[in-house]
């Protein structure tokens, strides 16, 4: 079996890692309150879903 002949450097490492980010979620304006929610969700303020009320008595 085979076994690495030197220890991998920290900035060999770190190179090969620079793929392995995570983004940061899209933040959209509701149309109905304005206020700031992530894309292809409810809103957390208003309540509502592609105009219409899912939430009720703010479950979220």
């Amino acid at each position: 079996m085979a076994v690495p002949k030197r220890r991998t450097s920290k900035s060999r490492r770190d190179k090969r890692r620079t793929h392995k980010k995570t983004a940061a979620p899209n933040i959209a304006a509701c149309p109905e309150c304005g206020e700031a929610k992530q894309s292809h969700a409810a809103c957390r303020s208003c309540g509502t879903y592609k105009g219409r009320t899912v939430l009720t008595d703010m479950e979220a």
